[in-house]
């Protein structure tokens, strides 16, 4: 099979599908792979480290006439749209549920289209999102912690506090793993922090772990309402599987929140559970509403691409090799994980969660 790997060229985004083992695995396999000039550059792999592993390296005209495989990192944006041809297999991350422009871009195009984000074992579990996640959810403290500084408009909070002064109040809306990697940090950083979820059972592994360093609360609109407004950091972190989460944090409560308080909503490339979200880019991650900052990054992990690229690869491998060896139809028959992931095919949206949030009726996935 031609694989083909574009260079991502989303404002920011520095990451690529497909690090140069994933490459040398492929060519390991007799499949020929077309890599993009250049597009490893972000991640700092140069062109001729793929191509002493065998890849191609040619223009993103010749990637996207010539891939029958073709793989992403992030969704395709305008400029890509027409290059998407039928019969051609896309392999990325789409979170189409807020983005009904380009899943009429797919839908045109005659592609087949599979969402890492949806790929799911039969145990509910999200392989491919699992990586990215992990990344989000510890930049999210990282990356909160930063803009709390009042030179860049937040409160001038130091999350640890020192020795006579407390330290900074982190709130984070779901225990998945955004949420328990955000945790993971914000107690590393000292901060004095609370999660919130409707799952019991996982709120009592967080108590377990965590010893009582962590406040675990069941997740209500009253009990949202009361932390919001004593946090000084808030992480959105919450996810239904290729639909919308939904508006846990309204206006209201925002406009409730401390002045120069900081608000991550790491969900917010599915339409974001903070109803004043909106998506923003890494050259311009911030803005301000009831003097609230809100950092809005959709692909956070572009922000320490390196790592990301190594991550995504380590856990899209094995799926990108069956998709390869078996041809897509028989890869995706052959496998419930994948057969989840598929979004689009033959022109209409397949994955019942996306036509939910997208108003429209699923049609079966038939080859």
């Amino acid at each position: 099979m031609i694989v083909g790997v574009p260079r991502e060229i989303k404002p920011g985004e520095q990451r690529i599908a497909l690090a140069p083992a994933g490459a040398l695995a492929l060519t390991e396999r007799g499949h020929r792979v077309l890599v993009e000039r250049g597009a490893g550059a972000g991640s700092g792999f140069r062109d001729e480290e793929y191509g002493k592993l065998g890849a191609a390296l040619v223009s993103a005209e010749e990637v996207w006439g010539d891939a029958e495989l073709v793989l992403k990192v992030k969704e395709p944006i305008a400029p890509e749209y027409p290059r998407m041809r039928p019969g051609q297999i896309l392999f990325t991350y789409l979170h189409l549920a807020p983005a009904p422009d380009l899943t009429r871009a797919l839908l045109s195009s005659g592609i087949g289209a599979i969402a890492y984000e949806t790929v799911q074992r039969p145990d509910g579990s999200l392989p491919l999102l699992t990586p990215m996640s992990e990344v989000a959810g510890r930049l999210a403290v990282q990356e909160g912690a930063y803009h709390l500084g009042r030179e860049h408009g937040g409160r001038g909070i130091l999350l640890s506090g020192v020795p006579g002064v407390p330290p900074g109040n982190v709130v984070i809306l779901g225990a998945g793993i955004v949420g328990l990697n955000a945790l993971r940090m914000a107690v590393a950083y000292g901060a004095d922090v609370s999660i919130l979820d409707v799952n019991l059972d996982r709120l009592r592994q967080i108590d377990d772990l965590f010893a009582g360093r962590v406040v675990t609360l069941y997740s209500s609109s009253y009990n949202i309402a009361q932390v919001v407004q004593r946090a000084d950091l808030l992480i959105g972190a919450v996810l239904l599987t290729g639909a919308r989460p939904p508006r846990l944090v309204t206006a209201a409560m925002v406009a409730q929140m401390k002045e120069g308080a900081v608000i991550v909503d790491v969900a917010v490339d599915q339409g974001g559970c903070v109803e004043t979200i909106k998506p923003t880019t890494l050259l311009d991650p911030t803005y301000v509403v009831s003097g609230v900052v809100h950092y809005g990054v959709a692909n956070m992990p572009a922000l320490v691409p390196r790592t990301s690229t190594f991550a995504l690869t380590n856990a899209t491998l094995p799926y990108v090799l069956a998709l390869a060896d078996q041809g897509a139809a028989r890869a995706i028959a052959a496998s419930l994980p994948l057969a989840a992931g598929v979004n689009v095919w033959g022109g209409r949206v397949v994955h019942p969660a996306v036509a939910a949030s997208l108003g429209v009726e699923p049609a079966p996935l038939n080859f």
